[in-house]
C-alpha cells in the first residue's frame, strides 16, 4: 500500500506550495500513527483531499502559533453554508460557524486560506455548545478526483477489515445500501502526540457507485495555545446523527 504522505503530497500540489491542508492541522504528528493505522487514514483522505487549503503567504515550516486568535467566523462575504447546514443537522447541536481551521490554528489570514469546494456544503464549521467547541469537516470528491487521491486505491473496500494485520478501526460499522453505495462510520481516539492535540471524533465515509466520495469529521475539537475553546464532552453528532447527515442529499453536487 502507498503511503498516505504520498497522496497527501499529491493533493497539496494540486493546490499550490506551500499548502496548509485539512490532514496538517488536524495534527502535523499524525504520522506516529500511520504505520498501524494506514487503511484507516487512507480512508479519510477524502476530506484531506477536498479540504485542502493553500496558504500561498506562508513558508513551509514557519510558526504561527503565537499569531493572535482569529474571530470565530473567517468566512466572509454572505457565505450562507452555515445556515444551510443548520437546517440538516437536529435541534440543540449547538451554534454553527462556517471557520477555517488554517486561519484558526496556523495564523493564516483569511484572504490567504483557499479551500477545495465541489459539494454545496464542503467547509470546515466550528460547533459550540456547553462552553466547549468541536468541529464537523465536509468534503465531496467526484469520481475522477477520489480516483486521483486514493492513488488506485479502492475508496470502496471494507476498512473494517483492514488486510495485512492492520487493526481494525474502533466501533466500525459498514453498510452497504441501494444504489451501489457504501457507508462506513468508526471512532478515532486521536490518541497520539502533537500540537495541537485533537480530542476524540467520529469519522464517516459514503462512497458513490460512481465513485465519487463524501467524508465528514465529527470533532470533538483541540487543545492548545489557539484553542477557541475546551473539547465537547462528546462529538457534536451522535453516531446514529452523522450517518443522517452523510445520507443527506444536500451534501452532494446536483447531477448533470
Amino acid at each position: 500500500m502507498n503511503d498516505v504522505r504520498e497522496l497527501l503530497g499529491r493533493v497539496a500540489e494540486d493546490a499550490g506550495r506551500p499548502v496548509i491542508s485539512t490532514q496538517a492541522v488536524y495534527a502535523g504528528a499524525a504520522r506516529v500513527r500511520l504505520r498501524r493505522r494506514l487503511t484507516v487514514s487512507a480512508a479519510a483522505l477524502a476530506v484531506v483531499a477536498a479540504g485542502a487549503v493553500a496558504v500561498p503567504g506562508l513558508a513551509s515550516g514557519e510558526n504561527r502559533q503565537n499569531a493572535p486568535v482569529a474571530a470565530p467566523a473567517e468566512i466572509k462575504g454572505g457565505d450562507d453554508r452555515a445556515e444551510r447546514l443548520v437546517e440538516l443537522l437536529p435541534a440543540g447541536v449547538g451554534k454553527v460557524e462556517r471557520v477555517s481551521l488554517a486561519v484558526i490554528i496556523k495564523g493564516a489570514t483569511p484572504g490567504q486560506a483557499r479551500e477545495h469546494l465541489d459539494g454545496p456544503l464542503d467547509g470546515q464549521f466550528s460547533v459550540r455548545r456547553d462552553g466547549g467547541v468541536g468541529y464537523l469537516v465536509i468534503g465531496f470528491l467526484n469520481g475522477r478526483q477520489a480516483g486521483e487521491k486514493f492513488g488506485g486505491q479502492d475508496p470502496a473496500a471494507d476498512l473494517c477489515r483492514p488486510v495485512n494485520g492492520e487493526p481494525r478501526p474502533d466501533d466500525c460499522v459498514r453498510e452497504e445500501l441501494p444504489g451501489g453505495r457504501v457507508l462506513t462510520i468508526w471512532k478515532d481516539p486521536m490518541n497520539y502526540s502533537g500540537t495541537p492535540k485533537w480530542g476524540p471524533e467520529l469519522v464517516g465515509r459514503l462512497t458513490l457507485k460512481d465513485g465519487g466520495v463524501l467524508a465528514v469529521r465529527d470533532s470533538t475539537g483541540f487543545t492548545g495555545d489557539r484553542a477557541q475553546g475546551p473539547l465537547l464532552k462528546n462529538p457534536p453528532l451522535n453516531r446514529a446523527q452523522l450517518r443522517s447527515l452523510l445520507l443527506s442529499q444536500e451534501l452532494l453536487p446536483k447531477k448533470g
